[in-house]
């Protein structure tokens, strides 16, 4: 539905702001900007990052943003006078993903040196380290409930902490290859992680195994997505997108993203998406600099969209 240009590099990182009036990215030309959602235009552009911006994060709870980037910074800026006013200082090597827990004050940092590191929001100070994975920490996500963190990694496991202890859960071996990205449900008590050989779901908080999704990309899997409807979208590193139904793991749509005019094929790689806090609009950052917003098909019907008589509610969702 839209195709938002203006950062000169890779676009690595999205949030989009809990009144779903505007959302962020981050990208390898170090900036972090800030879009409006309704109409794409460019609200104001934050630089301080000397590196690629790998993560960012809106708290539901403060006018703060967090963002984390290759250059081993982690930074909150204040969104009333869009400056830096905290630095939280520990990694030893580039910070590749960050999330907010839901109801305390604590962020969650993780990336190369292989730890994930919990900070208290306001004091700056370091909560926990929690060490256990031997490679690269590519994602790690927040919930209320026990486990409180979860981790992917790309020793091609997933580790549930117990944030209280600042220790080890559970570790779920059961991919064979790095594993990029996780989506936690917004309602259920489940999540799911990617990974170049399959998609599982699991189910919290034990982390039992629920379901494989049908095969979707022959890539590497970048990011996940899910929303309220239980529609969740995975991006690969060759432009490949899919839709799947949370409950029952069917594939009901793979698409191609469209790479911008005058972009290499090279360039169709997607590394990060959200869907806004409706559910009703996606968010892609790429490899051709671009932001593509994608809205459902409201014409789509079975004779167009083979594949949609298999379940009547996802009659009404194609993207």
């Amino acid at each position: 539905m839209r195709v938002i240009s203006g950062h000169l590099g890779w676009v690595r990182s999205v949030t989009v702001e809990p009144d779903n009036q505007w959302f962020a990215t981050g990208a390898g030309d170090r900036t972090i900007k800030i879009w409006d959602l309704a109409t794409g235009t460019l609200k104001v552009s934050l630089t301080g990052h000397i590196m690629t911006v790998r993560g960012l994060a809106v708290s539901p709870r403060h006018p703060y943003l967090f963002s984390c980037g290759e250059d081993k910074m982690v930074k909150c800026w204040d969104l009333e006078q869009n400056k830096v006013i905290r630095h939280y200082h520990g990694h030893l090597s580039g910070v590749y993903s960050l999330d907010l827990h839901p109801n305390l004050d604590l962020l969650v940092t993780a990336g190369r040196d292989a730890v994930a590191r919990v900070w208290d929001m306001r004091t700056r100070m370091p909560v926990h380290v929690l060490s256990g994975h031997k490679a690269t920490v590519s994602s790690v996500k927040c919930q209320e409930a026990d486990p409180q963190v979860i981790t992917g990694s790309m020793d091609a496991q997933v580790r549930l902490w117990d944030l209280a202890a600042g220790k080890t859960q559970t570790v779920l071996t059961h991919h064979k290859k790095s594993v990029r990205a996780l989506a936690v449900h917004p309602t259920e008590f489940t999540f799911s992680s990617a990974s170049a050989d399959n998609i599982k779901q699991w189910k919290c908080p034990e982390g039992a195994f629920m379901q494989n999704f049908e095969p979707a990309h022959n890539a590497i899997i970048n990011t996940l997505s899910v929303n309220n409807d239980g529609v969740m979208f995975s991006g690969g590193d060759n432009g490949s997108m899919a839709f799947f139904d949370w409950k029952s793991g069917h594939k009901f749509q793979d698409i191609q993203t469209t790479a911008v005019p005058g972009s290499l094929d090279a360039e169709n790689g997607i590394f990060a998406s959200t869907f806004d806090k409706t559910g009703l609009r996606l968010i892609t950052c790429e490899a051709d600099k671009s932001i593509k917003i994608w809205r459902e098909d409201p014409e789509a019907t079975p004779e167009t969209h083979p594949g949609l008589e298999w379940q009547p509610r996802l009659a009404r969702r194609r993207y």
